[in-house]
């Protein structure tokens, strides 16, 4: 029975009965254990499709959806109340600062011998053009988001004598093409170990059934199947019992992050802030927030709701309030992804099912025009489950996402330095702040980008860049103050080597050919 078919027989129904809302709610309840029912006959039938140890995975990613299923039927309308939000606490967000200044300690290898980094490792790099998993592009002197996250671990790991190992979380769509390349990091100093996380069914929006007929992940159910966003890591990693092997190797804390943010390094301040807490007061979860600017208004925030620390996502807010929500006035800071969360905690709560993240449902249309949704969740979500939760309020500098190609000519530029992995702002560069870069559509894509450019332009003094329409750049061009290059439909604009732009506005159209 389609939704709307649904909606018209409850309506139809509820006529006839007598205008007593508990009767309603019965009805409703009746409603609701019918479409559990049919999802689980659904799922039953999927689960038959499977051999072997692949249909025990599917059992447990299952039992997840079902759980997932259910909570999405009891939702009415916005999770939050808007007149119950208040500021967190002065003391819930430290500024870094503060953490950075207690120092460190004579042996900070025994804490980083308690840490464990978790890169999120489910995209793909559809959005920049490029197949295959999204760490396997090449951002830097050819090395890739995965390159540099290794090398980073085993210089921490040289340098101080310490075995943080790497987790990756991949999903159905990287985990093939990611373990092949782990083959050639065996003779590095960093143990990697990998996880999936759950692979859950597309929703018919019309049926709320699952579109999938069998298990297969090719063919017609190529796009039937989609990794639940990043909240799932709490459940799949203690489904994969990597979770129990490293608190049973002694491990006490991830550091989690997108592999895509190349500003998420391991910092030892933070850590040394995180193990060197009372017993009665150890801190089980820390978020790592940075100041909002314009580019961010959509980022979540750290809100306090119900006594309690918690993230406040821009699909949870009523549309009432969403200019308010953007604003950077009363909302200052943004969640940047980078987490610090307790193991022991994360087990504690899986056991005891304790772990509530609010549901984000996300529609989509397949190439065939059928209208499904996609139910996931955030892992920072979790937050408000743990015990003395904290923001640390960070530098901008631990947010470096590259999710375009703009973010891409930045980090491939002389703002940055590359060292051991990490990529620090030039000390060139006089001001902190990084500049605006937006490249038209004629530079989504990885490759085209790459031909548009003879060599990545001088970038040190630039404040704003805008490229539109067809537009080159040869060799040691130099970029200052507000650059704006716009080659009108049927133009094209070859900026010459070696040119030196400053505020300036180029358009029309400037070709340069070989004689």
């Amino acid at each position: 029975m389609s939704t709307e078919t649904m909606s018209l027989y409850i309506e139809g129904l509820s006529k006839e009965l007598p205008s007593n809302s508990n009767k309603m709610a019965q009805f409703q309840e009746v409603m609701r254990q019918q479409l559990e029912s049919a999802m689980h006959a659904e799922l039953e039938k999927l689960v038959g499709t499977a051999k072997g140890a692949k249909a025990e995975v599917s059992k447990k990613d299952f039992e997840g959806f079902r759980k997932l299923f259910h909570r999405f039927l009891q939702v009415k309308g916005p999770s939050v109340e808007w007149s119950k939000i208040n500021r967190p606490p002065e003391d819930s967000i430290q500024p870094y600062d503060k953490i950075k200044a207690k120092g460190l300690p004579d042996y900070i290898a025994d804490s980083l011998n308690k840490l464990v980094v978790v890169k999120l490792n489910g995209g793909l790099g559809t959005s920049m053009g490029c197949k295959g998993p999204k760490s396997l592009i090449s951002v830097r002197n050819e090395n890739t988001f995965l390159d540099l996250t290794v090398q980073q671990i085993e210089h921490l790991n040289k340098t101080y004598n310490a075995d943080v190992p790497l987790v990756l979380m991949n999903s159905f769509n990287t985990d093939e093409d990611t373990k092949k390349i782990l083959q050639k990091y065996t003779h590095h100093r960093v143990k990697i170990h990998t996880f999936n996380q759950s692979r859950y069914p597309r929703i018919n929006k019309e049926s709320l059934l699952p579109v999938a007929k069998d298990m297969a992940m090719t063919g017609e159910n190529a796009d039937v199947w989609y990794p639940p966003g990043h909240g799932d890591i709490y459940a799949s990693f203690n489904n994969s019992g990597l979770l129990e092997q490293l608190i049973a190797e002694g491990k006490e804390y991830i550091f989690v992050s997108n592999i895509d943010n190349l500003g998420a390094t391991v910092d030892l301040y933070i850590l040394n802030h995180l193990v060197s807490q009372p017993n009665g007061k150890r801190c089980e979860f820390i978020m790592e927030v940075t100041d909002k600017t314009r580019a961010d208004v959509k980022g979540g925030t750290l809100i306090q709701y119900d006594g309690k620390l918690r993230l406040l996502e821009i699909a949870q807010v009523p549309k009432a309030h969403v200019d308010e929500f953007k604003s950077v006035t009363k909302f200052k800071i943004f969640n940047t992804n980078n987490l610090w969360i307790s193991l022991s905690a994360i087990k504690r709560l899986q056991e005891q099912n304790a772990m509530d993240m609010e549901i984000i449902v996300n529609p989509k249309t397949l190439d065939g025009g059928l209208n499904v949704i996609q139910l996931e969740t955030a892992v920072g979500a979790a937050i408000k489950c743990f015990d003395n939760a904290l923001g640390i309020n960070v530098p901008r500098s631990r947010f470096l996402p590259v999710k375009t190609t703009s973010d891409l000519l930045l980090v491939m530029s002389n703002l940055y330095s590359l060292d051991a992995g990490s990529l620090t702002m030039s000390e060139r560069r006089e001001f902190p702040t990084t500049p605006h870069v937006k490249l038209g559509s004629s530079f989504t894509k990885v490759q085209e980008y790459l031909t548009r450019f003879e060599s990545i332009p001088d970038m040190l003094e630039l404040d704003h860049l805008t490229v539109s329409g067809d537009v080159t750049f040869g060799k040691h061009v130099s970029l200052k103050g507000t650059v704006i290059i716009i080659a009108n439909h049927g133009d094209r604009i070859d900026i010459p080597a070696g040119s030196m732009l400053e505020n300036k506005i180029v358009s029309g159209n400037l070709r340069i050919l070989d004689h």
